[in-house]
């Protein structure tokens, strides 16, 4: 019996000390956990990107791994689900000798439905290494001056013809990838249009003239 006595208090650090390094390894995953919602922040807006758009940018975020890219694009079905490896770190300097670190992986799903900061899911990391993207083409260069020529003047005071624009524009023959937009006239203002120059990431160019 006294034997016994002796052995509880070891016991209860025994399993105390079991019960830290379990929270130590939750607060490190809690870590890797945080660095993958922050991927999907990155990532979050309605803007449709492409697969292979979705990879190149998180595979350069750092301290994120790309392991598995599925879906064509943000706009279709279910939008893209981006499996990620992240790592993260706790230390309880009272119980535990080092550091933990642990690495784990996470899905994290782009599409309109998305909401910002929302959680990773857990998930098993696929086997192989982690995926590598080529960078994305530049957008083709908007033809400044070809446009200043042919667009339509606009008078002092005057609005802009859209149709008479577009048409304008049309007969330039232009890359298919320069979109353009035109806000239509409000109450009091004129309308007016801008040209988007668009690749594999869509960048926006100024408006010409």
């Amino acid at each position: 019996m006294r034997r016994l006595l002796l052995l509880a208090p070891l016991l209860l650090f025994a399993v105390s000390g079991c019960g830290v390094l379990q929270s130590s390894e939750g607060e490190a995953t809690d870590s890797a956990r945080d660095v993958a919602r922050k991927a999907g922040e990155r990532l979050y807006g309605q803007r449709p990107r492409t697969a292979e758009e979705v990879g190149y940018i998180t595979s350069g975020i750092e301290g994120v791994e790309v392991l598995r890219v599925k879906g064509a694009s943000t706009r279709d079905g279910d939008g893209i689900e981006v499996v990620v490896r992240t790592s993260g770190t706790a230390y309880d300097q009272k119980f535990d000798p080092e550091p933990v670190t642990v690495r784990r992986c996470f899905a994290v799903r782009v599409s309109p439905k998305s909401e910002w900061r929302e959680d990773p899911r857990d998930v098993d990391c696929p086997d192989g290494p982690r995926l590598a993207f080529a960078p994305p083409p530049e957008p083709p260069a908007l033809p400044h001056d070809e446009l200043r020529a042919k667009l339509p003047r606009v008078p002092e005071g005057g609005l802009v013809d859209e149709a008479e624009v577009r048409r304008a524009v049309a007969a330039l023959d232009m890359d298919q990838a320069i979109l353009p937009r035109c806000r239509r006239a409000q109450a009091g203002s004129a309308s007016s249009c801008r040209w988007r120059a668009t690749a594999t990431t869509r960048r926006t160019a100024s408006s010409a003239g």
